[in-house]
């Protein structure tokens, strides 16, 4: 179909109608998947494991029991 096709059904269309294909129209763009980012020449960028490593560390006591919440253990 066409989208003057589509229009010409959508302008046959009473106006309580056509309110009702706008907010299925809106509905249906707020479904969409995002959009995977893409480069400057088009090509997709993907994710790459590793580029963070040496950037984020975590305590050695990182599970060791908070002293504030002894009273409740």
């Amino acid at each position: 179909m066409t989208d003057t096709a589509l229009m010409e059904k959508i302008n046959a269309l009473p106006d309580a109608m056509k309110i009702e294909v706008e907010h299925f129209v809106e509905f249906l763009l707020t479904k969409q998947p995002p959009v995977s980012p893409v480069t400057n020449d088009g090509q997709k960028k993907y994710r790459q494991a590793g580029v963070l490593k040496g950037k984020i560390w975590m305590a050695d006591d990182f599970d060791a029991p908070l002293e504030e919440m002894q009273e409740y253990m």
